[in-house]
């Protein structure tokens, strides 16, 4: 077997092209686009590169056929405690172990010699909301735009080779006419009777102004879950509203505010893999004309729940079900959307999943994000427990 760093036209064309033989025969699995891919390795689009470095591989075997793909990045500003953590990710393989392996080898020899100690993945080398973790659960059920999806032999390869889980990712649904549980429906309507407390739906209008509401609570929400938390730029805030601009509904995207102070939002998107199963990952011109026009003539029939924040201090309160309740009752008298799709969330939330599961959602797919530490002597911690 040859390992191939990824550094030219053929070989970025190769490492796209694996993916398409491995999933030949599968139904549910949809092409991450080639584009959201590239961003990843692209110094002008993503900011970790400023501060740290990537590289991917492919695997080859003795007839120079590609049987295996992987990337490997150092982000030199973080650290998880002690240690300081590499991570891996965009991992393809065929079915054997000696590939694998050898795919594994090549991240830990490379994140050893940047003074690396341990290994998280699969994981991207960006925001959790994208290419993060191995699919375990739900291999059933179609992939969700930017999740992660695999073949379920992926698991022992990760395992065997002493990869252990950091924590578990679960996503959930929800039938948009599904009852809210009885605490969480009284809490709501008890909320709805606060003059204080008011809610509304996003207006593109507007956006800016609600980029800002959505940056004050993500700070508020975030900043006390996360290791290495960066408060989140009214810049940056611009840019995700902005990016979401052109596919949003506005009446799936809804904040909540006390005395007209920002406390809450849900942001929901279509979901659009119902669409981009159309164009075989490849979002170029052909495939953008495709996009608009099937997403005019066959819009979604699921949302998906990209974001969902509340300020510490609101939590508990009702104000969670309230949201979910404004983003229902416009889903059911549209009737244009049949289910609700939860972005991740991990075990380390507990609270956040007990929530979740108050709402209504169900198990959808679960996914691991792994560790793996260099010294095989060392003592072995998951992901701290958020209270």
């Amino acid at each position: 077997m040859q390992l191939v760093e990824v550094n030219n036209k053929r070989t970025i064309k190769s490492f796209h092209q694996l993916p398409f033989r491995i999933y030949k025969n599968n139904k549910v699995w949809i092409p991450h686009l080639k584009q959201d891919v590239e961003a990843v390795f692209d110094k002008q689009k993503n900011k970790q590169l400023r501060h740290g470095e990537a590289v991917r591989w492919v695997l080859l075997n003795a007839k120079g056929k590609i049987i295996g793909r992987v990337a490997a990045f150092v982000n030199r500003k973080m650290k998880s405690g002690k240690l300081a953590v590499g991570g891996m990710g965009f991992f393809e393989c065929i079915d054997n172990k000696d590939a694998a392996f050898t795919l594994f080898n090549a991240c830990k020899k490379w994140l050893n010699e940047r003074d690396c100690n341990a290994m998280d993945g699969p994981i991207n080398f960006g925001e959790k909301d994208k290419f993060w973790g191995l699919l375990v659960e739900g291999f059933e059920n179609q992939s969700v735009y930017a999740n992660s999806y695999n073949p379920y032999y992926y698991q022992s390869f990760f395992e065997s080779y002493g990869f252990q889980t950091y924590y578990n990712q679960h996503v959930t649904i929800r039938e948009v006419t599904a009852p809210l549980q009885e605490k969480y429906r009284l809490r709501a309507e008890n909320i709805a009777q606060d003059e204080h407390y008011t809610f509304e739906h996003l207006k593109k209008k507007n956006k800016l102004k609600y980029a800002e509401d959505f940056r004050i609570v993500y700070n508020k929400a975030w900043g006390n879950s996360f290791r290495n938390f960066q408060a989140m730029k009214p810049k940056q805030a611009a840019s995700i509203i902005n990016k979401m601009s052109p596919i949003m509904d506005e009446k799936v995207i809804w904040f909540a505010y006390y005395k007209n102070e920002p406390i809450a939002f849900s942001i929901f998107l279509p979901e659009l893999n119902e669409v981009f199963r159309y164009l075989n990952g490849n979002l170029n011109l052909w495939g953008k004309l495709i996009f608009l026009i099937r997403l005019k003539l066959f819009p979604p029939k699921n949302v998906h729940g990209v974001v969902f924040g509340v300020a510490p201090e609101f939590q508990k309160k009702g104000v969670e079900g309230a949201l979910i309740s404004c983003v229902s009752n416009y889903l059911i008298e549209s009737k244009k959307y049949k289910n609700i799709i939860m972005t991740w969330v991990g075990d380390f939330n507990p609270k956040m999943l007990k929530i979740i599961k108050g709402l209504g959602a169900t198990d959808y797919q679960k996914l691991k994000t792994y560790r793996y530490l260099f010294d095989r002597d060392a003592e072995f911690k998951r992901y701290a427990i958020h209270e």
